[in-house]
């Protein structure tokens, strides 16, 4: 294999940071780093040194938060998305985004071949590689946990250490987990986690207080609505990430958005994941709220029917495909009346709505009542609903 130039996706840990030296190794090539900001925190900050120090002479290191909120979360949130009924997608939603990001980076560096560094066994992969064929079907990739010798971490550190690569695997502030993070969520797998009897240690959860730990002080949330997504918080405008980082912080506070699960990966290998997702949970719960009294009957079943289809695509990484696209555009034409308030008590784990209101309300009050009949329906009408959706029943 020949190549001149290649766009390492980089996170500056111990993976990563191996590749850009394995891949000018092997190749004789020059190798282009590019680090996605999309609010994981500090580590970010590193990224750019350790590329440096590795002799990476073009590094990417971009802000992309707010383009992730708006352009992947909150349409991805619009379907009410949960993989098997629990996870939110947190990985899943952000590799689409940095896909794009190694194609537009490789197109202007005349680059032919990307990078990644997710493992053979994984779903990273298939996310990575199906979203960059699908934005140009010509890109060559390399995913050396595919193809060099190295078998486990142990082996990359050695690597790492006889070719002076600075690393903090095993020290004493490193996890022992293996984590992703961005504004919407962190994820740990590995370690301990990989018996599904062993409960994690506290010390694990980064984001989030136990329920014990939580304020013993409730928080009362007001959250505005247009077209399905939040554009205020307590009155005030914001943009999607600020929000997102708001309800973060109250979510965290109050014990919200921990989820520990066995979900099923797309190459057949079932995973013990724990995840926390704390504004998302918040947004998860007020964006069906508010969907309750704005939303017709079928259009709400006929979403809820194809939310599963929705999430297993995002999961499975076919974000750019034209079924996800068909979907989003029914599932954003359902949220043209999803407008309105909710008010929400958080506390102790719990994400409790204390009402909902919209001036596209399909809810009326006198039409549910109990206390009088209104003129638009009458109770005796019933009798004939009930007998001709008996009759296949009744058949004998």
């Amino acid at each position: 294999m020949k190549l001149k130039k290649v766009v390492l996706a980089y996170s500056g840990g111990l993976d990563t940071s191996v590749i850009a030296k394995w891949l000018i190794e092997k190749y004789n090539c020059e190798v282009i780093t590019f680090t996605a900001d999309i609010g994981q925190g500090s580590e970010i900050k590193d990224a750019k040194v350790k590329a440096k120090k590795l002799g990476i002479k073009k590094i990417y290191v971009e802000d992309l938060t707010e383009v992730f909120v708006k352009d992947y979360v909150y349409p991805m949130f619009r379907s009410n998305a949960t993989y098997e009924g629990e996870y939110f997608l947190g990985t899943s939603i952000a590799r689409p985004l940095i896909s794009k990001r190694l194609i537009e980076i490789a197109k202007k560096e005349g680059a032919t071949y990307i990078c990644h560094g997710a493992t053979g066994k994984g779903n990273d992969q298939v996310r990575f590689e199906l979203s960059a064929y699908a934005l140009n079907p010509k890109i060559n990739i390399i995913a050396p946990w595919r193809e060099w010798v190295f078998k486990s971490r142990k082996d990359l550190v050695r690597y790492a250490r006889l070719n002076k690569i600075a690393i903090d695997f095993g020290s004493g502030n490193k996890s022992p987990y293996s984590m992703d993070a961005n504004i919407l969520h962190t994820s740990y797998e590995g370690g301990i986690l990989e018996d599904p009897w062993k409960n994690p240690e506290e010390s694990m959860w980064l984001r989030t207080k136990s329920i014990e730990k939580s304020t013993n002080k409730p928080d009362i949330i007001e959250l505005d609505f247009k077209d399905g997504d939040i554009i205020k918080f307590n009155k005030k405008s914001m943009s999607p990430a600020k929000i997102l980082l708001k309800l973060n912080a109250l979510a965290a506070k109050h014990g919200i958005g921990r989820a520990d699960i066995v979900e099923n990966r797309y190459i057949g290998i079932k995973s013990r994941g724990c995840y926390e997702t704390p504004g998302g949970t918040i947004y998860h719960k007020a964006h069906r709220a508010i969907e309750s009294i704005t939303l017709d009957r079928e259009m709400a079943h006929l979403k809820e029917d194809i939310m599963n289809k929705y999430a297993r695509l995002i999961y499975n990484g076919y974000w750019f495909s034209p079924e996800r696209l068909a979907l989003q555009e029914l599932i954003d034409n359902s949220q043209k009346n999803v407008n309105g308030v909710v008010k929400t008590k958080l506390f102790k784990g719990n994400v409790i709505i204390l009402g909902r209101s919209s001036p596209n309300s399909l809810y009326s009050e006198d039409l549910s009542t109990f206390e009088t009949d209104s003129g638009d329906y009458n109770q005796k009408d019933a009798e004939g609903f009930i007998k001709i959706n008996s009759l296949r029943l009744r058949k004998k």
